[in-house]
């Protein structure tokens, strides 16, 4: 799916072909008016394991993933493998497939933070555009739309039981987990379709890849956007030694995620100076917040040693998901809990293998701590300075700690007796407040969840306006998970999904 910009110009220029970037292509050449050009760092051709769903652990550090990792956190001495998609799909072709929506009190407080128009009420016909869940209230969830969205067709058994083991422990029923409107414990849906993972480039680019107006040029690294005055006029990027630059004379949408839309904005000098400076890049335009507010869903668990053997999964390793707050006097959900069926920790740490064992998850969907994506240096390409400042605030690990009790109390139901040998990790002897709080600096793991370093907003530290537009400049826009203002209480690929269907009307009216 190679094409070429030479002596072109484009009325838009799309920067990743991740979930944003497909969307974003797909719609934009809709009615062949638009000329578009899709640029993708990574290849047009996806390994065949990726179609395969339970598969998925297996492409981390492939072709696929441009393979990061975190500076040492301050908070834990610690480096944190940093795994993000690249090639066609992006993201949504190497995730865990799972498709739910964050709870609508996530949204409704990007609104309040001043990302107006950016509430739950606002995003739903933008979620209902992107899927087809069938058999859900038509008032709440998408007909028609190209991703075909559905529960596991034969759920694991683990799944199944730890459905009942959140029954056991108090948590209510979500018939819904995916609408936003509910907490509690269900079937989440998954982009899985006749038994192969769905991602973006198969929803939305492969069946546009056929018209004339739409140019995709894969193996493209982007260098910079080009500027001229106060206007963006293109994309400067490089095909193996070659280096080209795309016209555009409408407008130019990075859409290469939290990590690679501000690398792209700070090599193109647009950020803020000391950064800039540090990294030898000449300023631009005097941005502050490009890079900062970076947020994830850190995550960790118990790790059992099964009681028999625990069967090959059929699809994404976690079925069923509790989404629950950590404690009764929140206003919102923090804490998501799962039961995975395969025993996943921190690379080091000693433990069951394949079948052996399992794993009681938590994640926090609401954290605090905040930190920053910077260049390392100005040659393009080379890997950023990433920082997510895991449990910096305090009240993170608090909150870890708290959830990592009650992914024990889920752990020791009687619902999991059947399949419960030991508690691996941490271990049963490992009870009081401070041993547990240095196992969770221990056994930490992203969540694949960044957000937040463009992020919308109206006061100086935002990134683009209310519209998507970068602040200060004409003819750019970002459309990716960097403009969450604060992380959403799911996992985040349906989100970027409504992002990317509401930023292509944004262009296009």
């Amino acid at each position: 799916m190679n094409s070429t910009s030479a002596g072109k110009s484009y009325d838009y220029i799309v920067v990743g072909a991740g979930t944003a970037g497909c969307v974003l292509a797909a719609r934009l050449s809709e009615g062949g008016a638009a000329r578009v050009l899709l640029l993708e760092a990574g290849s047009g051709r996806v390994p065949d394991t990726v179609a395969v769903p339970p598969a998925w652990p297996a492409l981390m550090g492939t072709s696929m993933d441009w393979a990061g990792e975190t500076v040492p956190q301050k908070a834990t001495g610690r480096v944190v493998p940093w795994a993000r998609g690249r090639g066609l799909g992006g993201s949504s072709a190497v995730n865990g497939m799972v498709f739910l929506r964050g709870h609508r009190t996530c949204y409704d407080a990007w609104a309040s933070a001043g990302a107006a128009g950016w509430g739950f009420d606002d995003l739903l016909p933008f979620f209902r555009r992107s899927e087809n869940a069938e058999g859900r209230d038509p008032a709440v969830r998408g007909l028609g739309g190209p991703l075909t969205v559905a529960p596991a067709a034969h759920g694991h058994p683990l799944a199944a039981a730890s459905l009942g083991a959140a029954d056991e422990a108090g948590y209510p029923k979500a018939a819904d987990l995916g609408s936003g409107l509910e907490e509690g414990a269900g079937w989440c849906d998954l982009n899985i379709v006749d038994g192969r993972r769905q991602s973006a480039a198969d929803a939305y680019l492969h069946p546009a890849s056929g018209r004339d107006n739409l140019d995709v040029v894969t193996d493209a690294l982007a260098h910079r956007v080009t500027l001229d005055g106060g206007r963006c006029t293109g994309v400067e990027y490089s095909v193996g030694t070659r280096t080209h630059t795309a016209r555009c004379s409408g407008e130019v949408v990075l859409a290469a995620g939290a990590i690679g839309s501000p690398q792209l904005l700070l090599l193109s000098g647009i950020g803020p100076p000391a950064h800039l400076r540090k990294s030898g890049i000449e300023t631009a335009l005097d941005l502050p917040g490009v890079g900062a507010n970076l947020h994830d869903h850190p995550m960790s668990g118990i790790v059992y040693r099964a009681a028999r053997p625990v069967p090959a999964a059929e699809n994404n390793h976690a079925e069923a998901q509790i989404l629950l707050r950590g404690d009764a006097g929140l206003d919102a959900p923090d804490l998501q809990m799962m039961v995975l069926d395969i025993p996943l920790r921190e690379e080091t740490l000693p433990g069951p293998e394949g079948g052996e064992g399992y794993t009681v998850v938590v994640s926090l969907m609401a954290p605090y701590s905040r930190g920053r994506v910077v260049p390392a240096d100005a040659v393009p390409g080379a890997a950023p300075l990433i920082d997510p400042g895991y449990y910096t605030d305090s009240r993170d690990l608090d909150r870890m700690t708290v959830g990592l009790r009650l992914a024990r109390e889920i752990g020791r139901t009687s619902a999991l007796d059947p399949w419960r040998d030991e508690e691996v990790l941490p271990g049963r002897a490992v009870q009081d407040e401070e041993p547990l709080r240095g196992y969770l600096r221990r056994n930490l793991r992203t969540y694949h969840h960044p957000g937040g370093t463009c992020r919308i907003g109206t006061d100086d530290a935002a990134v683009v306006d209310t519209r998507l537009r970068v602040r200060g400049l004409a003819g750019l826009r970002v459309a990716d998970a960097s403009v969450m203002p604060s992380p959403v209480s799911a996992n985040s690929n349906a989100t970027v999904y409504a992002i990317a269907e509401r930023a292509a009307e944004l262009l296009r009216s």
